[in-house]
């Protein structure tokens, strides 16, 4: 197994083995970056040195109050600066951190905290109501609150609980962080969306963040001192690990509260925000902005996007626009992204835009975190590589989750094969990138005929009309369902269903082009993710 005759002597010491976490990059960044701006929102100001300062005021007073080591302490917050100090001040008191989606309704949150046993949660005074209750509701004692007022915005302080800053006031800046002993610890836990059934608990280990972190600079070709604009929410899969990434390269994390046009452009263009993730709804915001809502700026800024496969239509205009677009792919129970569409100037610079678009958007290899990631068929063997056919994308790695909190058996599902199961159908191309063809619930099958709703959706977001399109399946008595589009159109359009459906048939065969268009606000995740499961259950309702 590489072990030598003779190894006498060749222990691991605490001079020669340190368990990997993330919080190792804030204690040094107060150090090497000490002086250098580090969080900032509005007049919230922070350099490093007052940033690892305050995160350790929080992991001080969290113990006085009580909390002790893998006991989880949650968040209701958006994309502010208490929420980044979280990131590091639960885990450095020994807690488990459990970032809550703000969009979710009483029923579930009192799931999530019933089922996480979280003992303290910090809420955002505009979701205090949310927070109350779901602890009304729950069967036993909920978590303490902590309310994180932000006056500035119009969320002043309700004065029914303990304020952020009275709690940081009470804790020791001079805190010694309880660090991991086991970089398989617990760091994290998130909860699926859960469309399907109850959310499931993701547990994260301090190792898959750490690498995560070591991870995407490589990938996003990020230098030091990058300014990272806050659009995923830091509730979903931890802002992708970037909140914790920041103090590796000494970035700027700008923190973003409502996800708007006008809110982006000022950020690039006055605060000069280099990078930002983002779902592919937001960059169809940028580019369908009026000209009111946009601001100059002179610089190239790079993008990561994920989720749902982005419209080719929509690569193309953004990038007019001083944005650089790579495509990443990834799940809740990977950390957030695990693989990218690197970028080849040789074979690809050369291409049109269209035709650099159609690149763009395929979810590409593994990041160097990730052992393997590949298109499996249900046998566990390697699909050809020929971009046809059609297999599950399977991801093996470092940054994969530990599993399913008290679900073993979802667990054990998950992991089958010694690969974690997507749930994702791809094609891969003869060069290793995979391109996903849908969801295998997303799948139309009309006729014995598969069709994917993400190729008929890409010919529709090409219309110069359509905002947004979603594709499901709708029932039908002859060929078992057939592809039902749903769209939002721009501000002042007006094209009909017959015009969009003579539109996709000039691209589509005709068993793919859907038989009925349905115009309406289409429903969607706080990420920017659009709930088929509700489109489908719209349908259902109507038959």
């Amino acid at each position: 197994m590489g072990w030598m005759a003779d190894e006498t002597g060749l222990d691991k010491t605490t001079a020669n083995y340190v368990p990997l976490t993330p919080l190792s990059h804030l204690r040094r960044a107060a150090l090497v970056f000490g002086d250098e701006e580090a969080v900032i929102y509005g007049n919230h100001r922070k350099t490093y040195a007052e940033y690892y300062a305050r995160c350790s005021c929080l992991a001080s007073a969290l113990v006085a109050k009580g909390i002790r080591p893998g006991e989880v302490v949650a968040t209701l917050i958006p994309n502010l600066p208490a929420q980044a100090e979280a990131h590091f001040g639960v885990p450095a008191c020994g807690a488990v951190l459990n970032t809550i989606n703000t969009r979710l309704d009483v029923g579930t949150v009192a799931y999530i905290f019933e089922h996480g046993c979280a003992r303290m949660v910090l809420v955002d005074s505009q979701f205090l109501g949310l927070a109350e209750a779901a602890i009304a509701a729950m069967d036993g004692n909920g978590p303490q609150i902590i309310e994180v007022p932000d006056a500035a915005a119009g969320f002043p302080a309700s004065k029914r609980h303990q304020q952020y800053e009275d709690l940081l006031a009470s804790g020791d800046a001079g805190f010694d962080w309880i660090m991991p002993q086991d970089e398989w610890e617990s760091l994290a836990l998130n909860y699926t969306s859960g469309t399907t059934g109850p959310p499931k608990g993701v547990v994260y280990h301090h190792r898959g963040a750490y690498l995560m972190t070591m991870g995407t600079p490589i990938s996003w070709r990020m230098v030091l001192r990058p300014r990272y604009l806050t659009i995923v929410p830091l509730f979903h899969c931890n802002g992708w690990n970037h909140t914790w990434m920041m103090p590796l390269i000494g970035g700027v994390l700008i923190c973003c509260r409502d996800i708007t046009a006008p809110a982006i452009y000022d950020a690039i263009a006055v605060e000069r925000a280099s990078h930002f993730g983002a779902a592919p709804i937001v960059l169809n915001m940028i580019v369908n902005a009026p000209d009111a809502d946009r601001l100059a700026f002179d610089h190239t800024v790079e993008v990561f996007t994920a989720g749902a496969p982005p419209a080719p239509a929509t690569l193309s205009k953004i990038e007019a626009l001083g944005f650089n677009v790579t495509h990443v792919y990834g799940l809740t129970e990977t950390f957030g992204h695990v693989t990218e569409c690197l970028w080849n100037e040789q074979k690809w610079d050369t291409l049109d835009q269209a035709g650099r678009a159609v690149v763009k958007s395929r979810q590409g290899i593994a990041m160097p975190m990730m052992d393997d990631i590949t298109v499996l068929n249900p046998d566990m063997t390697q699909t050809t590589r020929n971009g046809t056919d059609q297999g599950e994308i399977m991801v093996r790695g470092n940054s994969v989750m530990k599993g399913y909190l008290k679900n073993p058996a979802a667990t054990t599902k998950a992991f089958q094969g010694g690969y974690f199961h997507t749930g994702d159908l791809a094609v891969q191309h003869d060069n290793g990138y995979i391109q996903i063809a849908d969801r295998a619930k997303d799948i139309i099958i009309s006729g014995g005929e598969n069709i994917s709703s993400v190729e008929v959706e890409g010919v529709l977001m090409a219309h110069p009309d359509v905002l947004l399109a979603a594709v499901v399946a709708a029932p039908d008595d002859k060929w078992g369902e057939v592809p039902c589009a749903f769209v939002e159109l721009k501000d002042g359009a007006n094209t009909g269903a017959a015009d969009l459906i003579a539109f996709m048939r000039k691209t589509l065969a005709g068993f793919k082009t859907p038989k009925r268009v349905i115009f309406q606000e289409l429903p969607k995740t706080s990420t920017g993710k659009i709930q088929k499961f509700e489109l489908r259950r719209q349908l259902a309702n109507q038959k």
